[in-house]
């Protein structure tokens, strides 16, 4: 089956920031589920050559799904939500994008492996082609006294390709405390100066004003070509157990990665 390109215009604007977590997607509406493996793509194209991937969705609901699938430009805001576009960006790379199919039925308990595929053109020069693959399930309805009325969800998995040498050049501007649900949070303003996305890695050391240590790590934000991101230094909870209590002024010491790159850091913050 040849895969198919993407048609210019979409239908969907819609924002979500957990697209960017690490784990698996699961898409559930009244009576069905599915799973959705991995849930990001972060890869390496070369100019005038196909690179094809993989997404495996796991249907885990009780009736048939049923769900349309395209690809959407996205952004990602200052708060760290994503806005996702059915316009062209103007540096859209969806048009290197080909997909499978557009309408996808999976039938109950059934696993299914999605192909698609990215193109760059001849000569594309060094950059970073982002784009998200949606599934959007349909045909589900709920009932509401007389009415059914149609339900559903959409996920959005988001794909990085950097194309040729692209990479990230990330530098720490500036650190202080911001309040994150009503919480003091360290937090590391972090430059990209490079031509594709970047992501701070690693452990540190913390020490609050009451003398407990902390092993703390970044936030697993990407850091997008041309901006500059506030990434929350947070201490590392063990599953079932609760964040501990940071008194500030709060002295971090230590090496942050992105790549085969370190990014020293040895800051004090204060609210």
């Amino acid at each position: 089956m040849s895969l198919l390109r993407p048609p210019s215009r979409l239908l969907l604007k819609w924002g979500w920031a957990a697209v960017l977590a690490c784990t698996p997607f699961v898409l559930h509406a009244q009576g069905f589920a599915v799973y959705i493996t991995p849930p990001r793509f972060e890869v390496q194209a070369t100019p005038g050559q196909s690179l094809r991937q993989v997404v495996e969705i796991q249907h885990v609901g009780q009736q048939k799904g049923n769900f349309r699938v395209y690809t959407s430009d996205w952004t990602l805001q200052a708060d760290n939500s994503v806005s996702f576009s059915d316009e062209l960006a103007a540096d859209s790379c969806r048009p290197w994008v080909a997909i499978e199919r557009r309408n996808l039925v999976i039938e109950p308990g059934a696993r299914y492996r999605y192909r698609f595929e990215i193109t760059p053109p001849p000569g594309t020069p060094a950059r970073e082609c982002r784009f998200a693959l949606m599934f959007e399930g349909l045909d589900t309805t709920s009932a509401q006294g007389s009415l059914n009325i149609p339900v559903g969800g959409r996920i959005g998995v988001i794909v990085y390709a950097a194309i040729g040498d692209a990479a990230p050049r990330l530098e720490a501007v500036g650190t202080r405390v911001v309040s994150l649900d009503g919480t003091p949070t360290a937090v590391v303003d972090v430059r990209n100066r490079g031509n594709a996305h970047g992501r701070l890695e690693g452990f540190v050391n913390g020490t609050d004003a009451s003398g407990a240590r902390f092993e703390m790590s970044p936030a697993d934000l990407p850091i997008l070509p041309g901006e500059t991101r506030a990434v929350a230094i947070v201490p590392v909870v063990e599953d079932g157990k609760s964040a501990p209590t940071i008194r500030f002024p709060l002295t971090v010491k230590g090496n942050l990665e992105w790549g085969r790159n370190r990014l020293p850091l040895d800051a004090s913050f204060t609210p």
